[in-house]
């Protein structure tokens, strides 16, 4: 059982931010509002009741930990003897190896053969391990964590062969494909986990917050989906945003401490809140804000709207500048892959299950490293018969 159902979850209190005077910035590599003073004794009462009132609302479903089981419950017995390339973009990344780790897990109990090429984060590598793929003559074929349209030419010679193709985070949207052809995309929604992650500021500061804001805009996913936060925390008038952080992921060891030592200097108590396209920029914050004197539970409260790697509930457990993220399901993620291949492989049409997004805290982690829905194991064994 995942931790989670055995810890004692208790209600997150929604605190109010003394009442703060913003001026949006506009959009560049790394933009500012202007001069924004905090009012110490002004009122606590929200800029939005509207909105805050809805966000309450979308983030407590989001947090449940114990919501039921909402994935397919028929489908195809298991199809025997079948053998997965697992392509994982780069296994350093946490969340292309916990994908990779549940798709290893699920196919251990239809007994298929899986086998794991890391394509070490280079598209000579992943042209390389695609290649090797290929050659190989497997039934199945994962995309695990890449852009598909980067080996185009390789991904035709496997429609033409008939191996059906599945994503991770390979397309933008989730279900079947057909530029590229992929059988499925397995993905929450990057609308749902962009809008949780502002409902979440809007709730937490209960209406009151100065928000910074980390992306990398050179990924048209990443960029995209920053600007879908910036358009929810736009529906709270009490909700200003600071600065648009445009940190490209590569460098974001060497960039995002100067940043984030820069913004603690220049808005101080001003900025409460952060979000981030991606848990690690929250990894190179921390030693800037621990210098700049800041708490790792306070100001500012960070979440990160993606991936949910064990460091980013390492954070949040520990309450050490993280208060919480959007995971992915990864382990419950690999085990759809195997079910979605077996679909596949029965003449069935994918599922289209899409994960529902889901918020974690430290009062809502029961101390665990990653999130999964409860009972997908059971609903999976259930459908193959194993």
């Amino acid at each position: 059982m995942h931790p989670t159902r055995k810890a004692a979850v208790t209600a997150t209190a929604l605190l109010a931010s003394a009442a703060i005077t913003l001026a949006t910035g506009c959009e560049s590599a790394s933009t500012t509002g202007g001069s924004v003073a905090a009012s110490p004794g002004g009122s606590s009462s929200p800029g939005c009741p509207t909105a805050l009132a809805e966000a309450k609302r979308a983030v407590k479903t989001a947090e449940d930990v114990n919501a039921p089981w909402s994935g397919p419950t028929s489908g195809p017995r298991a199809v025997p003897g079948k053998t997965i390339v697992y392509i994982a973009q780069t296994l350093t990344n946490p969340g292309v190896a916990g994908v990779a780790k549940g798709v290893q897990e699920a196919a251990g109990i239809i007994d298929w053969r899986v086998l794991t090429l890391n394509g070490q984060g280079t598209p000579a590598g992943i042209k390389a391990a695609f290649a090797e793929a290929l050659a190989l003559e497997p039934d199945g074929i994962v995309i695990g964590g890449f852009d598909p349209t980067s080996i185009a030419a390789q991904v035709e010679q496997a429609n033409a062969d008939g191996i059906p193709l599945i994503g991770w985070h390979a397309v933008a949207a989730p279900g079947p494909s057909e530029n590229p052809k992929l059988f499925s995309n397995i993905t929450t929604k990057v609308e749902e986990v962009a809008e949780i992650s502002a409902d979440w500021i809007i709730a937490r500061s209960n209406g009151r917050a100065g928000v910074v804001l980390f992306t990398d805009a050179t990924i048209p996913f990443a960029k995209r989906k920053s600007d879908l936060i910036k358009k929810e925390l736009a529906t709270c008038s009490g909700v200003k945003l600071l600065s648009y952080e445009n940190v490209p992921i590569p460098q974001a060891g060497s960039l995002t401490t100067k940043r984030v030592a820069s913004l603690a200097s220049r808005f101080g108590d001003r900025w409460t809140h952060s979000a981030a396209i991606n848990d690690l920029y929250f990894d190179h914050a921390a030693p800037a804000l621990r210098a700049a004197g800041r708490q790792g539970d306070g100001a500012p409260h960070n979440i990160g709207a993606g991936d949910g790697d064990p460091s980013a509930f390492q954070r949040i457990n520990s309450k050490e500048f993280q208060a919480a993220t959007v995971p992915e399901p990864l382990s419950e993620q690999g085990w759809q892959i195997i079910d979605e291949f077996n679909r596949a492989f029965a003449g069935k049409p994918a599922s289209g299950y899409v994960a529902p997004v889901h918020v974690t805290t430290a009062a809502t982690s029961g101390g665990a490293l990653s999130w999964d829905s409860e009972g997908y194991r059971e609903a999976y064994r259930r459908i193959w018969e194993k």
